[in-house]
């Protein structure tokens, strides 16, 4: 069943008539008022939600208290994207309920969503059924995720796992180059699998410049996360320029 943020980020791409871009924050990269600030500071350049989580959190008291401060900051939904049971954690509007489909490791395909489903349901977190496919190698999600991954110009592999998610019911298809990836995920890429999959399509890692973010969206990206970007200075001004160029880009 849709719940109101599913039905909040679709009616989002309705208006905006274009992609929509998620910051990812990560309770572990700096302080909890830097984190606050930062989340004020891309609101207000047009972020539709934010992320917060990553691959190696694991400190959960601090994310805790991380996501509800930022619920206390920001208007925009605040979305978990957990690399493991510790980034479940209450205060959050929603959770990408994530199968790392391409694991090979079962823990991180079913087991971890067994274990951490009863706190979704205790915390009241809307779940967002989401295929999470890590393209390429060498980075944290590739690492901790045990990942087999999928080489950046095999676009139909990446599209068979998407239309597999889509016959298992998954709503959302993260395709993810991985924190400080050198490249991103490749627009051939996002075009094979936006052919088949019908749901809402998210792309992050490697996206440092407004051309990359701009190829992507025109692939048929619904969402874009930036992260790694927002750690570095000069980021908001960087930020700003992939929003408006990702607004030419109509749906």
């Amino acid at each position: 069943m849709t719940g109101s943020v599913e039905s909040y980020l679709f009616s989002q791409l309705k208006k905006k008539k274009s992609a929509l871009i998620f910051p990812l924050i990560d309770s572990e990269a700096s302080n909890l008022q830097a984190s606050i600030k930062l989340a004020k500071d891309v609101e207000k350049i047009g972020a539709s939600a934010i992320l917060v989580g990553g691959s190696s959190a694991t400190n959960q008291i601090e994310m805790a208290e991380l996501v509800k401060n930022l619920k206390k900051s920001v208007k925009s939904p605040i979305i978990l994207f957990p690399g493991n049971v510790t980034g479940v954690v209450p205060h959050a509007d929603a959770i990408l309920f994530s199968s790392l489909l391409n694991s090979e490791n079962p823990y991180y395909i079913s087991q971890a969503q067994a274990l951490s489903a009863p706190n979704v349901l205790k915390f009241g977190l809307e779940a967002l059924p989401t295929a999470y496919l890590v393209i390429g190698e060498g980075t944290s999600a590739w690492f901790v995720g045990s990942v087999k991954g999928i080489p950046f110009d095999k676009s139909k592999i990446a599209a068979a796992y998407s239309l597999a998610a889509q016959f298992l019911g998954m709503r959302f298809v993260y395709l993810e180059a991985g924190s400080g990836a050198l490249s991103s995920v490749r627009p051939e890429m996002v075009k094979a699998v936006r052919k088949v999959f019908k749901g809402f399509l998210i792309v992050g890692g490697g996206i440092r410049d407004p051309k990359t973010a701009k190829d992507i969206v025109k692939a048929g990206a619904d969402a874009l996360v930036i992260g790694t970007l927002l750690e570095k200075r000069g980021s908001l001004k960087k930020l700003t320029e992939i929003a408006k160029a990702i607004q030419t880009v109509k749906k």
